[in-house]
């Protein structure tokens, strides 16, 4: 069989060089045929050992949310795009932003741009849900709340002394929707501070949102 048809069964998923190379068993150099398969347009290798189909292969590759999880981990897709995903921010997302608990990182691909900031535990465990985003594909996302306070908590400089703060900078700096805030369960939130950086601002951000 083929490459182009065996590699078809993955179709949706990342390819990685464990997929690769057992799909490559016959070749004596499985790397210089990678590396071919890469020239002729067939693969895109996105990082070390991660690829998706290349512009020559006509075969539907994993969604960047789905990608995201892969490039980097334990990590998940929060802050900015969870936050676009949940259809709270108005803006178009051009980086697709993920919390990991190893350093922080950014990865420039050909497939887009990917960065992924630390985030410590226990906290970085609470507020995660699988979520389907096409056939076969499922990717680990922030809950709307948590990418809330992921977003709070990893932008420097931003901190809350009170309700009317938090306040403003959602309706106003953020612009997000006051009814979808208002839907928020914020007794989750009140579980997660104890363990949770920058507590006084999320407890400022528990009233607003009470307060909507």
């Amino acid at each position: 069989m083929q490459f182009t048809e065996a590699i078809r069964q993955f179709e949706g998923q990342p390819l990685t060089r464990q997929i690769l190379l057992g799909l490559l068993q016959d070749y004596k150099r499985p790397q210089d045929r990678i590396t071919d398969l890469i020239r002729q347009g067939i693969l895109t290798q996105v990082k070390a050992k991660i690829y998706v189909p290349g512009p020559n292969l006509k075969m539907r590759g994993p969604e960047p949310l789905l990608l995201a999880n892969h490039l980097a981990g334990p990590s998940y897709v929060s802050i900015e795009t969870a936050l676009s995903y949940w259809r709270l921010i108005p803006e178009k997302v051009f980086e697709i932003s993920s919390a990991i608990t190893g350093r922080s990182r950014v990865y420039a691909t050909p497939v887009g741009r990917f960065s992924y900031t630390h985030l410590p535990l226990p906290y970085f465990s609470f507020g995660q849900v699988s979520k389907e985003l096409a056939a076969d594909q499922t990717a680990v996302v922030a809950t709307a709340e948590k990418a809330l306070c992921d977003k709070i908590i990893t932008t420097a400089g931003l901190l809350f002394y009170s309700p009317k703060q938090a306040k403003a900078w959602l309706l106003e700096d953020m612009r997000m929707d006051r009814d979808k805030l208002r839907s928020f369960k914020t007794k989750q939130i009140q579980e997660w501070l104890s363990d949770a950086p920058k507590k006084q601002s999320l407890e400022s951000l528990i009233k607003a949102l009470e307060d909507l």
